[in-house]
């Protein structure tokens, strides 16, 4: 898909950059459609360029801005965020506009100067809450978002046009030309990225909230023109730490197929009775995915063998995922399996009793080496228990 393709209005141009190529957003997330680094032009008297991109990306972005200005020289450039897939590219824009004038906050260039060499002393335009720019017909407004999710970050609502350009807020993984759910990826970006700082994305969208806003410019992601409640609402369910659907989600670790077999028995008798679950193999399935499934259903169950007289490597690792996005308000059940000495029980339940607002479903479920028919009573107890 071309820049060109992508339309924001007649004024507001998109000038970012699909990559295809990436196969681990942030060192660590896979992302099989790749990723797009969003910038944008507001074409006015006076010229404003909105975020850059990804260094692996900066070529294209300055072609697609070249043909887009037409030969007029831009103005300003807006930083909302200083994470590098959307700041890597300021110092070349700066040099190859050396009269362009760079609009941040005061968290902003103290960044600016960590990570690049470029002299703005004389180029820097510092704003706060609720300063307001003027290019012409367009008026830009500067919205503070700390911790969303770095402690410069800052959104941009354009009056006349109603546009909120919400940095990495309302972003999804994927290319902006890949056909996938918007809710599912979106959730998986939100809860792994943005997860641990719910307390500020709700600070942020009572701002919102004061503003009439009928199109959202994310870094990531398509552009949003419509439905804008379903998005909105979305944001302020996953901000609120609370859960999206009623459902279990069944995350397992198996070391020779005991502990499968019983996580696997339990969906089942969970299906039996009507109610809706998903199952993942920790071991083997996305860790970004089992995150995102957790915080998206109202329970939890959690089943792991012992293993050097604790919580197996992969569901240990689970756990630690949960603890860093603050996982709270869930029910959540636990089955351990141990040959002589099991606690991986045990211990999984300290790690969520130390969370907030986490109810321990019981019973507890034990297996001792293989499922046996008590090991299945025990899998009604609980199947009951969570229904």
């Amino acid at each position: 898909m071309k820049y060109s393709d992508i339309k924001v209005t007649d004024s507001i141009k998109y000038v970012g950059v699909n990559d295809y190529d990436l196969d681990l957003f942030e060192g660590q997330y896979t992302v099989p459609n790749g990723v797009a680094y969003n910038s944008y032009v507001i074409m006015d008297d006076k010229i404003a360029v909105m975020d850059t991109v990804d260094k692996r990306a900066c070529t294209e972005w300055l072609t697609n801005i070249n043909e887009v200005l037409g030969g007029r020289t831009p103005d300003y450039l807006i930083v909302q965020h200083m994470e590098p897939d959307h700041a890597a590219s300021i110092q070349v824009l700066a040099e190859k506009y050396p009269d362009i004038k760079v609009v941040g906050n005061t968290k902003t260039f103290a960044m600016i100067n960590q990570f690049f060499d470029v002299d703005l002393c004389d180029r820097k335009v510092t704003v706060a809450e609720g300063d307001t720019l003027e290019l012409g017909s367009h008026t830009l407004t500067f919205v503070m978002a700390p911790m969303v999710h770095w402690p410069e970050v800052m959104v941009t609502y354009e009056s006349s046009e109603k546009v909120l350009f919400s940095a990495d807020g309302f972003g999804k993984f994927g290319t902006l030309d890949t056909n996938e759910d918007w809710d599912c990826e979106a959730r998986r970006y939100y809860f792994n990225i943005v997860g641990k700082y719910g307390s500020q994305v709700q600070a942020l969208l009572k701002k919102a909230a004061g503003l009439d806003i009928e199109i959202i410019c994310p870094l990531h992601g398509p552009i949003l023109k419509e439905d804008l409640g379903h998005y909105i609402g979305l944001y302020d369910t996953w901000s609120s730490y609370k859960p999206e659907s009623e459902g279990v989600f069944i995350a397992y670790a198996s070391v020779y197929g005991n502990t499968k077999q019983a996580a696997e028995a339990l969906e089942d008798m969970l299906k039996e009775k009507g109610i809706k679950s998903a199952i993942a193999d920790l071991s083997r399935d996305d860790w970004a995915e089992c995150v995102e499934d957790a915080f998206r259903y109202d329970r939890l169950v959690v089943a792991s063998p012992t293993y050097d007289g604790g919580i197996f490597t992969a569901a240990h690792e689970f756990i630690e995922h949960l603890k860093a996005k603050t996982y709270r308000n869930r029910k959540v059940g636990i089955i351990e399996n141990g040959s002589w000495a099991p606690m991986a029980g045990k211990k999984l339940k300290a790690e969520f009793e130390a969370m907030k607002d986490i109810e321990i479903v019981e019973p507890m479920v034990t297996i001792k080496s293989a499922v046996k028919p008590e090991t299945l009573e025990q899998l009604k107890a609980l199947a009951d228990a969570l229904a």
